[in-house]
């Protein structure tokens, strides 16, 4: 208790600028707020904090320090949010955002049970492959797969998810099996295309991430016509495990280039903000993350 006590003083100082000011919101003398940060920085074998009789700043230890102690207060407060709202019922409109193909697949069927449980709620799911914005689009969740850098939003990862290269045996037995990156420029590669250029196949190789360029007579904004050409023996296809499981479990597509295969592309669910989420938005990333987490979930999908 002493601990966290140290903790949420050092992160309240901060915020209101001054040790008296903290000492004033939480109705003690200065010198006790004083002597937790003496503890804390006494404790931690650090100086978090340069403090005058005019002014504190933050030491470089201090200032990292500060963001994880606000992210675990930020969290403790959602945890007890969460075991409060047990007891109150998930209402109101939820607007869903997911990219076409996944969101066919793995979010719309999901829906109707979800609404099953939670009938004070409804939904609207769109589904689309660009790059929505929350917060001016009015999106409670949207769904993304993909390294996510944008630090203004809040996301949680829903499941674990990689991208591989297939073809089918017909194809690879014609045109060869390719043993490194590099080897795909001797083949037709089936790439996305998007705001007027083909994007690349990433890929892992001396310890870095690689993007390459392929090239193939073929491409499409679409996945799933990518899909269906790899599918149809035209070429190689770099695509999401969700995607393709299926045909790998059958024998119909076989994966390539597995040892150079770069992390990054898990699912995640993405909103606006961390604090004080609504019931209904809480309860459905929920919901599809432990759908997601059920042992035999992605492989009755891939029968």
């Amino acid at each position: 208790m002493g601990q966290f006590r140290q903790i949420s003083t050092f992160v309240e100082v901060v915020a209101r600028g001054s040790l008296s000011a903290a000492a004033r919101a939480e109705g003690i003398a200065p010198a006790m707020i004083g002597r937790r940060l003496d503890a804390l920085e006494q404790r931690l074998g650090v100086k978090l904090l340069q403090r005058t009789t005019r002014k504190l700043a933050l030491t470089n230890e201090g200032a990292a320090f500060l963001e994880d102690c606000q992210r675990i207060l930020a969290e403790l407060e959602e945890a007890e949010l969460a075991v409060a709202e047990r007891s109150v019922k998930a209402s109101g409109h939820l607007l869903i955002s997911a990219p076409a193909g996944f969101g066919r697949q793995h979010v719309a069927p999901l829906i109707p049970s979800f609404l099953a449980e939670h009938r004070d709620v409804t939904l609207a799911l769109n589904l689309n492959d660009r790059l929505v914005d929350l917060i001016g689009e009015g999106i409670d969740v949207a769904i993304r797969i993909a390294s996510l850098s944008d630090s203004t939003l809040v996301s949680t990862k829903l499941a674990d998810n990689h991208r591989v290269v297939v073809g089918t045996p017909a194809y690879l037995k014609k045109a060869g099996v390719p043993r490194l990156p590099s080897d795909l420029s001797k083949h037709n590669c089936l790439a996305i295309s998007g705001e007027g250029s083909q994007r690349g196949w990433t890929f892992r190789e001396n310890g870095k991430n690689v993007t390459l360029k392929v090239s193939g007579n073929m491409v499409c904004n679409d996945g799933e016509v990518l899909h269906d050409w790899a599918l149809a023996s035209k070429g190689l296809a770099w695509r999401s495990m969700w995607e393709v499981g299926a045909e790998i479990e059958s024998g119909q597509l076989m994966t390539v280039l597995d040892q150079f295969a770069a992390p990054g592309n898990d699912i995640y669910a993405v909103f606006a903000q961390r604090r004080h989420l609504p019931l209904r938005i809480r309860a459905f990333v929920d919901f599809l993350r432990n759908s997601y987490a059920q042992p035999d979930y992605w492989r009755e999908r891939a029968i």
